[in-house]
């Protein structure tokens, strides 16, 4: 087994900077949560707080977030607890099932990805 590569999350400098120095992330916004903006990017602004603000003109899930920034996810979530404490962004949530009993059956799914399969 060959062993695994550290992930490179940026120049610690530039993330402490960007984060203020914070380093506890809202966990209020799940990989897939959908954000969408609320205003437009203002002067004086933190460039990444702008570049959020223009990517969220319509949905995008907190991960398409991140990898378009380059950013860690857990920067991208204190970057967007800013956003959504001035209004500035909204959060749309994931449903949960309500039980596991109304998710499908799985040998449905298997039938399905059977015929996916056979196209």
């Amino acid at each position: 087994m060959t062993p695994r590569k550290p992930v490179d999350t940026g120049d610690p400098d530039r993330l402490y900077t960007v984060t203020g120095g914070r380093s506890r992330a809202d966990e209020s916004f799940d990989l897939v949560t959908l954000i969408v903006s609320e205003s437009a990017p203002t002067p004086g602004m933190q460039s990444e707080h702008a570049r959020i603000l223009e990517l969220c003109e319509h949905p995008v899930a907190v991960v398409e977030i991140a990898a378009e920034l380059g950013l860690p996810v857990t920067v991208v979530r204190i970057l967007l607890g800013d956003l959504l404490d001035t209004g500035r962004i909204t959060a749309r949530h994931p449903r949960a099932a309500a039980s596991v009993a109304s998710l499908p059956d799985s040998a449905l799914l298997q039938e399905v990805l059977h015929g996916l399969r056979n196209l």
